[in-house]
């Protein structure tokens, strides 16, 4: 089967902005550069707000709704995606994620990230494109493992159903004094 090559596919569309980067260099970039001398100095600059503040503001609202910076979990925290990473990733603490029945996705829903479940230590304990598949079938061995190890900290029996938290436990905080 024969590809339609006039139709802009997302390696082509990804190719032609680095061309058009490239080539315009000197505008975007060269006013940020005052100053650099040194490799290191270039490594602080933060290419992301760069590449930012050369969008209109309609484009800049597209890019965030298709590819936001952070994503807010069930437990009201907001976790940093990582790009980089391919699928895009997110690492959070399990806890945080109770209640979330389906896979985060960017890309208007197209792309799946991959999901780093973290354990109360935040050191890596699962990882999974399908939270849905893990907590049907993964979950039950995980908690048991967790609950072990965190003794106070909430492993409920239907994470599909449970309220998430950041704290050891849900619930109302208790005032301190």
């Amino acid at each position: 089967m024969r590809r339609d090559s006039s139709k802009p596919t997302a390696a082509r569309l990804a190719a032609g902005a680095c061309a058009a980067l490239t080539a315009a260099l000197e505008d975007w970039l060269g006013p940020y550069l005052e100053g650099v001398r040194r490799r290191d100095h270039l490594a602080r600059l933060d290419l992301a707000s760069i590449l930012r503040a050369g969008l209109a503001h309609a484009e800049a609202q597209a890019l965030e709704r298709l590819a936001p910076a952070q994503l807010t979990v069930p437990s009201g925290s907001r976790v940093p995606i990582d790009y980089a990473a391919d699928p895009p990733r997110i690492a959070v603490r399990l806890q945080e994620v109770f209640g979330l029945a389906a896979t985060p996705a960017v890309a208007g829903g197209r792309v799946r990230l991959a999901v780093e479940l973290l354990s109360p230590a935040r050191r890596p304990v699962q990882l999974t494109r399908d939270l849905e598949s893990f907590w049907a079938r993964g979950y039950a061995e995980v908690r048991r493992e967790l609950k072990g190890r965190y003794p106070k900290h909430y492993w409920p029996e239907d994470p599909r159903v449970a309220e998430p938290t950041a704290r050891v436990r849900p619930g109302p905080r208790r005032p301190s004094g």
